[in-house]
């Protein structure tokens, strides 16, 4: 794999990327870069969401800037009015409407509270859509509506979010574990992804896992499993239960507590990312004092997150070089970006092919 800096390797587009939160889109059109393209969403009259690039094909003028009207988005600059497809359907004080008047169009599905845009080239391919775990069902609260804006490449991103070694030293307040700094890290590789998972036996509850739930003053057994899905979706899984019981899979749901917790990563430029989250817990449904601290704890752990990616980043900018030697907690990372590398190199074959016989 390249030691290149990240910001230096480009992006996999035929993907499902998060762009919005439903609530960001309303009665406005709504603004933001992904993957280097300025992309406008905005309402139809019926509440579904049209994703296009922000210019409108006359002047350029953003249409961000426009409002939602009849039949789509109205440019701010001479009215001209754009569906979801992209396409002119009016033009002020003219009747023809010509063959170029449109601009890029992205497909679009809102679901699990997000809104998500199709940013490859070709038919959306809704097997690649990401399937959140306990999102919807009885039994468990959420936490959701979450954003941070990263000052980092994704990939950079990935690399931390793969990388279970680093919470122990980051994350001191809130998700670190003194007991966990010296355990190894097991990977699995899948078709879509793969996890770096450990268990941490026989110690004290964290202090995050103290104000989730009442351990005493007893010890724990914690599983932290650092999920990847391709390319860019990170899932960790997180089970906590009284020292020596059974590790079934009923215990691990109800022994003790379970949290799922979602972040998924949107490039906005090669040096900055949308960081979207989510989390699910199995335990004291309806309690919002737990919600505000879990919440507060979580925006300051991403926070930490933010400041180290972002000085990274500043590092790989300065050397042009991503790290100059590894250490055995790579070896998730490292599988990661090599996943993602091929993908990438995937697309730009078939782009080739295309081009070639075009």
């Amino acid at each position: 794999m390249s030691m290149k800096a990240d910001f230096t390797q480009g992006f996999v587009r035929d993907h499902w990327y998060a762009a919005a939160w439903s609530g960001e889109v309303g009665e406005k059109p709504f603004a933001r870069r992904i993957l280097n393209e300025r992309i406008v969403l905005f309402r139809m009259a019926d509440g579904t969401v049209g994703a296009l690039e922000d210019r409108c094909p006359h002047r350029l003028a953003p249409l961000s800037m426009g409002e939602c009207a009849e039949g789509g988005l109205r440019c701010g600059y001479h009215g001209m009015v754009f569906n979801a497809e992209g396409q002119c359907i009016g033009i002020p004080g003219q009747d023809i409407i010509p063959p170029t008047a449109r601009t890029r169009a992205y497909p679009a599905i809102e679901t699990y509270g997000l809104i998500w845009i199709w940013t490859g080239s070709g038919k959306p391919d809704h097997s690649r859509f990401p399937h959140i775990m306990g999102y919807g069902e009885d039994g468990w609260a959420m936490l959701d509506g979450g954003y941070q804006h990263h000052a980092g490449n994704y990939r950079i991103e990935i690399e931390n979010l793969m990388d279970p070694a680093h919470t122990t030293f980051l994350h001191k307040e809130t998700i670190g574990n003194k007991a966990a700094k010296d355990v190894p890290v097991h990977v699995a590789q899948g078709d879509k992804g793969l996890t770096a998972f450990r268990w941490i036996e026989n110690v004290p509850p964290t202090p995050l896992d103290q104000k989730s739930h009442d351990f005493g003053e007893g010890r724990v057994d914690r599983r932290v499993a650092f999920n990847f899905e391709l390319p860019a979706t990170s899932f960790v899984d997180i089970a906590v239960i009284p020292a020596g019981m059974e590790r079934s899979e009923d215990n691990l749901m109800h022994g003790g507590i379970r949290t799922f917790s979602y972040k998924f990563l949107t490039p906005e430029t090669d040096r900055s990312t949308h960081f979207f989250w989510l989390h699910l817990r199995n335990y004291r449904k309806g309690d919002q004092q737990l919600d505000a601290i879990l919440r507060g704890n979580l925006e300051k752990t991403f926070n930490e997150d933010n400041e180290m990616v972002a000085a990274i980043q500043r590092e790989q900018e300065e050397t042009g070089l991503r790290q100059r030697t590894a250490i055995a907690i790579d070896r998730a990372p490292i599988m990661a970006l090599r996943m993602i590398d091929r993908m990438i190199s995937a697309e730009q074959e078939q782009s080739d092919v295309a081009k070639a016989s075009a």
